[in-house]
This record gives structure tokens, sequence and C-alpha cells, in this order.
């Protein structure tokens, strides 16, 4: 197991890249499973999921070439979904995406639970109410099994706008006998990146980028290939660690179109930056300072479904505000693990109250110091969050279980280091 050691305060200068997305991979992998026909990824990130996700697709009977340089070539000509490995899917959320396309294409799949971060309960009884609407049947013991005679078009109402159950209501449509409509859809750029591949293929997904999805199913796919986009998670992480190690820093291939909320939140923290094409600068030094609501009140920064605040931002935004003058609350109102961080805050002098397990109370601005022994990541976006807080802080902070940061992140030591920042990656004993 690795961990990190990181001397603080050290200010960031340079150039970086974002990656590809991660949540975008993590779904246009499954997909592939669409067609009989090859497909080509191009900057898919070189992730911990994204490996994981590799191993199900082929355990599942797709061929999967790394070609190098974030290319994937995959070639789904028989899939085989009776057994998919239980050790696999407990490793990553996303694994529950498999069950849209192998219903498509298989008609049949035993999917043990999905795993991934335990940052609260992720109910997956949306999933399972979309694919019996399209005529799948399911049923539950220690593990999912979905059969289905053929999937036919229909008239769906998610009962939440999960982005996991939108997207595989998707793939499972684009094969479907029919029209389907897919309402409260959830819109995030990542599917949207989806429709748009599938279209590629042959699908006919209309209503790219709402909340009302229409898909004109059809009996096959064909090859083809995409690019994955930016990652706006790993962006958003980048501009706070920026701010936080008070850059300048410009972020290339940032894809600032998706950025517009998450620059809103920011701007209520004292955090400003300038778009040139697709790459974002942050500039050299600004004073952070919480932007009071009217009347002089504390100002509540909330996750809300897409185009709102993303929740994986949350954490990152906490700490940046850490380090502004003000206060303000966080509302996380979808998952109660989501702020189990922030005792490690505290050991390192951030001034936080953990109202309850969906609020916390930041009053900033506080010095933070170098913690060796308390720190361990819980999961990737705590993990980053910490490593943000970090960069900030006074003296040498050692983060362990950095395995957590992996899985999101790729390369996240080397691209902060080529910034300037003191980050080393060791081997613990």
């Amino acid at each position: 197991m690795d961990r990190f050691e990181i001397q603080g305060g050290v200010p960031l200068n340079g150039t970086i890249t974002a990656s590809g997305n991660k949540n975008a991979a993590l779904k246009l992998l499954p997909a592939c499973l669409l067609t009989e026909e090859p497909v080509t990824l191009h900057n898919v990130p070189d992730i911990a999921d994204v490996h994981t996700m590799i191993q199900l697709v082929r355990s599942v009977g797709a061929d999967v070439v790394n070609e190098g340089g974030g290319t994937l070539r995959i070639h789904a000509r028989d899939v085989d979904a009776s057994v998919i490995d239980r050790q696999l899917t407990t490793q990553i959320r996303a694994s529950i995406v498999l069950a849209g396309p192998l219903l498509a294409r298989a008609g049949y799949l035993e999917l043990p639970p999905p795993g991934g971060d335990v940052i609260g309960r992720r109910r997956v009884d949306t999933h399972v109410l979309a694919m019996k609407a399209l005529g799948a049947e399911c049923e539950f013991n220690s593990h999912f099994v979905f059969k289905t005679s053929g999937l036919r078009g229909a008239d769906i109402l998610l009962d939440e706008a999960s982005v996991t159950a939108t997207e595989n209501t998707i793939m499972a449509a684009v094969l479907a006998q029919g029209t389907t409509v897919i309402r409260n859809a959830a819109s995030e750029p990542h599917v949207q990146d989806l429709c748009h591949f599938l279209n590629t293929l042959g699908a006919q997904i209309e209503g790219i980028g709402s909340n009302t999805l229409h898909i004109h199913g059809g009996d096959r796919l064909h090859g083809g290939g995409v690019r994955v986009g930016a990652d706006v998670i790993e962006g958003g992480s980048l501009l706070g660690a920026a701010n936080v190690a008070r850059g300048p820093v410009r972020i290339q291939n940032a894809a600032p179109q998706h950025l517009h909320m998450i620059q809103l939140v920011f701007n209520r923290l004292g955090v400003h930056w300038e778009v040139d094409g697709d790459d974002v600068i942050v500039p050299e030094y600004q004073p952070l300072k919480v932007v009071s609501d009217l009347g002089d009140q504390i100002p509540e920064i909330k996750a809300q479904p897409w185009p709102a605040f993303p929740s994986d931002l949350l954490s990152i935004a906490l700490v940046v505000a850490t380090q502004a003058e003000g206060t303000v609350l966080f509302h996380e109102w979808m998952y109660e693990n989501r702020f189990f961080f922030v005792d490690k805050l505290i050991y390192m002098g951030a001034r936080a109250v953990l109202c309850d397990p969906h609020r916390c109370l930041i009053q900033g601005r506080s010095q933070l110091h170098g913690e060796r022994d308390r720190i361990t990541s819980p999961d990737i976006r705590a993990g980053m969050s910490l490593l943000l807080a970090a960069l900030c802080a006074e003296g040498t902070t050692v983060i362990r279980n950095v395995a957590q940061i992996d899985r999101g992140y790729e390369n996240v030591e080397g691209k902060l280091k080529a910034l300037g920042a003191k980050v080393e990656r060791l081997r613990e004993e």
C-alpha cells in the first residue's frame, strides 16, 4: 500500500493537462458491449477504476487491447453474462451499468451488487424499475438476476435523477424494440458523452442535455470510435489546488463549457479564473473571501443534480473554504458519509463543525498544519481533498491509503510535481 508525503506551503506554478473523464470512460467501456463490431476509445484515463472496468468487460467475453497513449480497442463479438466476477463488481460502483448493455445484448445476466466508495447509501432500485419497464424480469437474493425474452420501448419516469440509472436505461433502450422516453433523466456531461457516442454507432437518441430523452430502438449498432472528454471533477479539483496553493496555473483542455456552475460556486469563496479557449487560467494570487448572502447571512453551498454544483466537488470546495475569510455552510443531502473526513481537517487546524452527517460549517481562514500520523484517505474525493489541505499546510503531511485517490485521479502526484509541489509517493512497510 502506498502513501503520499507532502511538504506544504509551496506555491504552484505552471501548466498541466486535464485527463479524460473518469465517469464517462466507466460507461463508454460497457457501452462497447452493445455492438459486435470493434470500437476505439481515445483519451481513456489511466486510473484504477478504469482498470477494473476493463477486467469486467473482458470477463464477459470482449477483447480489449491497450494501444497505448490512452487508446483502447474493444471488440465484443460474443458476450457471456451468466456469471460476472463478484470480486471485481464490489470494487467499483459503476459495475451496475453492465446491466443495461448485457441485458440488451445477451438477454440474461447474473450481477453481484456493486461496490465503490462508502459515502452513504446508494440505492439501485431505480435501475431495477427501469429494466422492468423495458420488459425485463429481475430477482435479487445475494445477487441480481436479470432476464428478458426481448426488450421493448416504454415511457419511463425515473423516481430519481440518478446518473447511473439514466445511463443503464439508455444503453438498454438503444437495442429495445420501439421508442423509449426517459423522463427525469440525469444530464451530466458524461451522460451527454454517452448519448453522443451511441449516436455515432447508429443509435437514435434525441433530447441530449435535457432531462427528457427520446430513444428510437434498433436491432444492432455498428463500430466506431470516440475521444473521452475532459474530466470536470479533476479540473475542479486542480482549480481548488491552484487556489489553496496560490497559483498561477493553466489547466489545458479543461472543458470550460461545463464549469459554469462550478465557477459560480467557487466565486462565492473568492475563487476566480479566466478562460482561454479550452484552457482555464488561475491567477497568481487572489485573496479568498466568502461572499455573504443578502443581509450578511451565512451562505450555503449545496450539491444538487446537474447543471447545479456536483456532489463530487463538495469536499474540494470545503477545503478551499478553510482558506477563505468568512463562514459558509456546506450541505450534502445525498450521501450521509461524504463529510466523514472533516475530523482529519480538524486535526490539521481547520475550524469546522460537523453539524450532522449532511451539514458542515466552515469558518476560515485557518492556518493548517502538517499531520503525519492520523490522515488516511477514506474515498476518492475525500482523499483528493486531504491532498489539497496538505498542499497549503505548514510542515509535512502523510496521507495513507492513497489507492483510493488512484481510483479516480490519473498520476495526481506527477501533475502536482510538474507544478512545483513537493509530493512523494512512498511504499508503506
